[in-house]
């Protein structure tokens, strides 16, 4: 009987481009490291509320790079991400209330499905081509009834507060619990600290096994 996991829970919400290139790395390496995953869909706008943050897209020069950012990482982690043509409107204006509820919803009901259906809406926000989740149209209407129930706003509610309760100031952030510590990660571009506090190999964005399928 081998050691027994050490427990990761990643803090997301699918506006932020950065927590998809974080959730398809710890997806990638679920499976390689000894961990237990633990997905965690969280409200970006109260997190920066709460911690008195801005967006990076709200401040020009953040942006720019941000931009430029992504068309690298594009490529690096081999990811489809891209911005979107109504980025202001689809970021900044509709925001992620509604979808983060939905996968709130979904981790309650059928958690078995909770990945791709994140991955689904990180397609549709990031990228414009969407995949089937493996969802049924009556099961998706279903879930989307119970996004408005206190059940999933106050689920949500507790998740977000957890992640600020973990010192998150953005997303995404990776709480990694180790020999009784704990440690929080924020972004995506810290894997390889995460794996340094894990004891495991860093093997890059996309690591040999998952280069081989892509």
């Amino acid at each position: 009987m081998g050691p027994v996991p050490r427990t990761l829970e990643l803090f997301y919400d699918v506006l932020s481009p950065y927590s998809w290139l974080g959730f398809e790395i710890l997806c990638r390496y679920q499976n390689i490291w000894n961990i237990n995953l633990q997905l965690r869909p969280s409200f970006l706008g109260g997190i920066m509320k709460d911690s008195g943050n801005k967006a990076p897209a709200l401040i020009p020069r953040k942006a720019q790079y941000m931009a430029n950012d992504i068309k690298v990482l594009r490529q690096h982690v081999q990811v489809p991400i891209q911005f979107p043509k109504d980025f202001f409107s689809v970021i900044l204006e509709k925001g992620s209330l509604s979808a983060m509820r939905f996968l709130t919803a979904v981790n309650l009901e059928h958690p078995e499905v909770l990945e791709n259906v994140s991955r689904e809406l990180w397609m549709r926000v990031w990228s414009r081509a969407a995949e089937k989740a493996g969802m049924s149209a009556e099961q998706a209407q279903g879930l989307l009834e119970k996004s408005s129930t206190s059940k999933v706003k106050n689920q949500l509610k507790e998740t977000t507060e957890a992640a600020c309760r973990y010192g998150a100031f953005g997303l995404p952030i990776t709480v990694a619990h180790v020999d009784g510590q704990t440690h929080m990660v924020f972004g995506s571009d810290r894997m390889e600290l995460l794996a340094y506090l894990l004891g495991e190999k860093w093997m890059g964005p996309v690591p040999p096994a998952v280069n081989a399928r892509l």
